[in-house]
């Protein structure tokens, strides 16, 4: 027999739980009667007109298997006569299984005659029945029954079963919580509480936080391990009490937020007869927090500090005071220049590079005079490394050196230097094998993309693309970047180099978001070319299966692919710049810093198998390999400084021409000192972002050459000259 509902589909109900919002699927419902009768049909249909599933099973060995499979929230198993089968057997053997925990076991008992003593429910009750039916086989009577259990019982039950889950996260919290009564009675305490108040859970049961500090137990532990985490460069932080604003109630619980505080322990130790006062309030009255229940890291820290502020002196509090004031900006990353008189060259270097340029003028469109969208027709065929020719193949030879030239490449290649360094790194670094694509797909994906490069671009053309490639295929062989990322790493860095600056207008995002561009509009004066680089490259490559390089990669694989080359890409955008390397700073040359100065031996890579990490090291190493002109050997410097400069000059036309907001008015042609300008790029952008690449990747050629050019920079601004070269070396 079908079961009822069986050509319907039931819907799920949602049920609420204080804040959570849970899916309780249809009940499951199932009948245990050795044949079919009146009572087992009214049941059935009951479970029809109430949208129950319903299964029926006529031997207990059927019942105990379908129940096993099923996990019923109501068995209804008929108890009126023995001759077929024990219903009380039955109903242990269920009961002995784990689902049963959560299931309503109903018995269908005879009805008993006026003229006998009801009988007690004790035995049903102790053979593990929750309640008792008699026998009516009225499709109305049974459908109430089941109506009751499930608004009764059974959502009781669903409730526990989402109770137990939240206990489970609990227990695997870093965080330290504790459960107490309206007495402040300890009810629940996870293992984090645990380990932070140096207690078992027996000790904790049924006593008042108050009583706690008052014992003695394992406080010369807790400083030795403050002191200890102090000498390793770790900070401690102590779970305090919140206060009854953030209380949650629920039934007969309190759920207190706990929250952490840092502990100064060289001042502690240095008071010396201050240590055990300290020690006597290990966890006093607590601070009061906000009772929001997820917050942001930021949040938690604003906290702390304005916890921390209660009971400090006023020169620290006002100390405190500025430094919320710091943390509530925006710009958390962004150094804070002085006034434009100190550093025209620094300033428009940032107001170029670092801002959205909504300095708008009504009127002014800018908008690409060139076809982003050319067809392949045009193209030459792809050539095959057999038909690289000799001056190619021989340049080529040199390309993991870092004194690689790229200008000659460019030059022998007709200015096509792309497709063929392309082919030569990643032949090298098996890109086609892990993509499972062919080399002649290889070959026209590298010829699309450099088509959609603008050669009348003085810097940002495909030669610039050519040197990140050749830039971030040279760190990826470096020991230490090697054995933080995984082989898709170094496949979608090869790739984001390649595209990072496809259909580059040879303009920057102030201006187009100043001239109110098409793209600016489209991606809402955000990250404008880095968005567009990215998503045309994808246009590019997928829109024909004759260059898709991805065409034979599953979906999972292009998903992770695919996110890690946009992430790198937008991570060349400059206006996060300082929060990139800050990060960098932070999560990986600090802790590697740490661990080098605590062990003799060799540190394994920071990076592997965090996947924050290696994507720190992804953005780090496409920053620097996009603007590693800096580092590379002087003639190579000084041409990129000059096509870099030629570029804003011509922007800086432009824009007078227009009658836009001139962003960066120091690239005037007629005025401009090249010299400060590189300068203060390398004073404000280079130094530190590759001091702290150094000292993951260990580049000691790029930092000699990035001091013998500032050098040269120096010397120039030094004698008044504000060309690349002094005239007589010209």
């Amino acid at each position: 027999m079908d079961p009822p509902n069986a050509g319907q589909q039931v819907s799920s109900a949602e049920v609420r739980i204080g804040p959570m919002r849970l899916t309780q699927d249809p009940i499951q419902v199932l009948l245990i009667f050795a044949k079919e009768d009146s009572q087992s049909d009214g049941f059935w249909w009951a479970c029809d007109r109430a949208g129950y599933s319903c299964n029926i099973a006529r031997t207990p060995e059927s019942a105990l298997e379908c129940f096993l499979d099923k996990h019923h929230e109501i068995i209804v198993i008929d108890h009126r006569q023995t001759r077929n089968f024990d219903a009380e057997a039955v109903c242990r053997s269920i009961r002995a299984t784990n689902p049963s925990e959560h299931a309503v076991i109903l018995a269908v008992v005879s009805q008993t005659s006026s003229n006998y003593e009801e009988a007690s429910v004790l035995p049903l009750l102790h053979a593990g029945f929750n309640r008792r039916f008699m026998e009516n086989s009225s499709i109305i009577a049974c459908y109430n029954e089941l109506i009751q259990i499930e608004h009764g019982e059974v959502l009781s039950q669903f409730k526990l079963r989402a109770c137990n889950s939240v206990f489970t996260a609990l227990d695997h919290c870093h965080e330290a919580i504790e459960i107490t009564s309206d007495d402040h009675v300890i009810q629940y305490v996870n293992p984090a509480f645990e380990r932070m108040m140096g207690y078992h859970k027996g000790e904790l049961l049924g006593k008042e936080l108050a009583e706690l500090p008052k014992s003695d137990k394992n406080r010369a532990d807790l400083l030795d391990t403050i002191n200890t985490c102090i000498k390793k460069g770790k900070i401690l932080k102590i779970h305090r009490d919140s206060g009854d604003n953030s209380q949650t109630e629920s039934h007969s619980f309190r759920y207190k937020n706990r929250r952490k505080e840092s502990v100064d322990v060289k001042s502690i130790s240095s008071r010396g007869s201050d240590a055990p006062s300290l020690q006597n309030r290990r966890y006093p009255s607590m601070a009061r927090i906000h009772s929001m229940t997820i917050e942001a890291p930021i949040t938690k820290v604003i906290n702390i500090i304005n916890a921390a502020q209660e009971n400090s002196p006023v020169t620290v509090a006002e100390a405190l005071d500025r430094v919320l004031e710091i943390l509530r900006t925006t710009e958390l990353y962004s150094p804070q220049l002085g006034t434009k008189d100190e550093d025209p060259h620094t300033s428009d270097l940032v107001g170029g590079l670092m801002t959205d340029g909504l300095r708008r003028l009504s009127g002014n469109e800018y908008v690409f005079t060139k076809n982003v969208h050319q067809s392949h027709s045009h193209l030459a065929m792809p050539v095959t490394i057999n038909d690289v020719p000799p001056s190619i193949a021989q340049l080529l030879d040199n390309e993991e050196s870092w004194e690689f030239n790229i200008f000659e490449l460019e030059a022998v290649t007709h200015k096509r230097p792309l497709v063929y360094l392309g082919l030569k790194v990643f032949s090298r670094f098996g890109v086609c094998e892990f993509l499972h694509c062919s080399e002649t797909t290889l070959r026209a994906w590298l010829q699309v993309i450099e088509a959609n490069y603008h050669s009348s671009n003085a810097y940002h053309n495909s030669t610039h693309a050519a040197d990140v490639l050749h830039a971030t295929a040279f760190f990826l062989g470096k020991e230490r970047v090697k054995g933080s990322l995984d082989q898709l790493d170094e496949v979608a860095a090869l790739i984001a180099a390649t595209v990072h600056d496809v259909d580059h207008p040879g303009r920057t995002n102030s201006f187009l978001c100043n001239a109110g561009s098409e793209l600016a509009v489209l991606y809402n004066d955000t990250a404008v070319l880095e968005s567009h680089h990215t998503a045309l490259a994808f246009q590019l490559t997928v829109k024909d299966s004759k260059c898709n390089i991805f065409k034979n990669i599953d979906r999972n694989h292009y998903r992770t692919l695919r996110q890690a080359i946009i992430d790198m890409v937008l991570a060349t955008e400059m206006t996060k710049h300082f929060e990139h390397v800050n990060k960098f700073v932070n999560s990986i040359n600090k802790p590697m810093a740490a661990e080098i100065d605590g062990s003799d031996c060799e540190c394994s890579p920071p990076g592997k198998n965090f996947p924050e990490n290696q994507t720190l090291i992804k953005r780090m190493m496409i920053k620097c390999a996009d603007v590693a002109n800096p580092c590379r050997p002087l003639d190579l410097c000084i041409e990129w400084a000059g096509r870099i400069s030629e570029e804003y000059f011509a922007q800086t036309d432009e824009e007078k021409r227009q009658g836009l907001p001139v962003v960066m008015p120091v690239f005037d042609r007629n005025t401009c000192s090249i010299p400060k300008s590189q300068i203060s790029f390398i004073d404000y952008f280079i130094t530190d972002m590759f001091d702290a690449w150094d000292a993951f990747a260990h580049l000691p050629t790029l930092m000699q050459h990035l001091a013998d050019n500032y050098k040269h920079w120096k010397t120039l601004d030094d004698l008044k000259c504000k060309s690349l070269r002094l005239p007589s070396d010209s």
